[in-house]
């Protein structure tokens, strides 16, 4: 079993930003930040595959949103910037403890364990 930990939610206006961070309680292959809205499945935010050093963000968020982590492999941050009310969501951090093909890793049912979520309210 892996603990999955969020902080850093809040609510903030348009055009600020939050920093969320992640920690997970043991190596992760895979790390990756999701969102959701009520009635929506979630949503791929972006992820770090530290198997090959690589990490990816969701077309539609690059230039705003950043992903990094640190060599432990179990601490992940996403930083938001120039935040939109569309960003309001909760914001879920899920690991994989092995390796998958990209293609995969946008995909929430391919993450073993979750965190329990960080609201993110965007509003003036």
């Amino acid at each position: 079993q892996v603990e999955v930990i969020e902080s850093g939610g809040g609510s903030v206006q348009p055009g600020g930003s939050l920093r969320l961070s992640c920690r997970a309680s043991r190596r992760t292959s895979i790390m990756a930040w999701f969102r959701q809205t009520p009635g929506q499945e979630r949503e791929f935010v972006g992820n770090r595959d530290w198997g090959v050093g690589r990490t990816n963000v969701a077309e539609s968020m690059k230039g705003r949103f950043t992903i990094s982590g640190d060599s432990t492999r179990t601490a992940l941050t996403l930083q938001m910037n120039a935040l939109e009310p569309e960003d309001t969501a909760t914001y879920y951090c899920a690991v994989r403890m092995n390796r998958i093909v990209l293609s995969g890793q946008r995909s929430p049912e391919n993450y073993d364990y979750w965190g329990q979520g960080t609201q993110v309210t965007v509003s003036s």
